[in-house]
């Protein structure tokens, strides 16, 4: 059995392992950081090689944002080592954050990452899980895919700018957002805040409610 769900707004839970780079106690690593933390399901398969070999690749972006990255898989230590070649050779890069070895599930379990538990199957692997952490160690957002599904890592670098905008500026983000775009400002942001942040002013959506609750801005900065 997994531990109880984790939430939106809960403190991410601590733990210590082994990692290829070293013994790791997440609470030190994360101190004053952003943490992008994602599961794979075990080492030397192709999803998760593509997958590892791409959030490398976008490492400095995330980097840029005061964002550290951090994977577990199912595997040892040792497996580990062997496997970052492989990963390395596919993206033309350089895996430099972290992989937790979980080869006893701990961690897995302790993070909900693990599918519903069927009677006398063999031990389960993960499923693809991302928990995007504050630095606060809060976590502020979660996304799950199944095994087979490989994950868009530029819609966890758009989550996090997204999750970063709203935090400064207590703004929404509206569908499709990206860096840059306008955001929503919602009526309790005070004028104050709104001449601050807005020098332009703001644009109230038109709609058939006559309500004035969808507003619009380019934010400064």
């Amino acid at each position: 059995m997994t531990s109880a769900a984790l939430r939106i707004e809960d403190v991410a839970p601590d733990f210590e392992a082994e990692t290829q780079l070293g013994h790791f106690k997440f609470s030190e690593y994360a101190q004053g950081s952003w943490v992008v933390f994602f599961s794979h399901p075990r080492d030397f398969t192709p999803v998760c090689t593509t997958e590892l070999a791409r959030a490398a690749q976008l490492q400095p972006e995330f980097a840029k944002r005061g964002v550290k990255m951090l994977a577990v898989s199912c595997d040892d230590v040792e497996s580990h080592r062997g496997w970052i070649p492989d990963v390395d050779a596919y993206g033309h890069t350089k895996v430099q954050y972290p992989i937790v070895a979980d080869a006893d599930r701990r961690v897995a379990r302790m993070y909900n990452m693990l599918p519903a538990e069927q009677s006398g199957a063999p031990m389960p692997v993960t499923v693809r899980s991302v928990f995007f952490i504050d630095d606060q160690r809060r976590i502020r957002a979660m996304i799950t895919y199944p095994p087979a599904v490989g994950r868009n890592f530029d819609e966890i670098l758009r989550v996090v700018d997204a999750l970063q905008t709203s935090t400064r500026l207590g703004v929404a983000t509206p569908v499709d957002w990206r860096r840059g775009d306008e955001v929503i400002v919602p009526l309790a942001v005070s004028d104050e805040k709104v001449k601050q942040n807005f020098p332009s002013g703001l644009q109230v959506v038109d709609l058939p409610s006559q309500k004035p609750y969808l507003r619009t801005g380019k934010y400064a900065g």
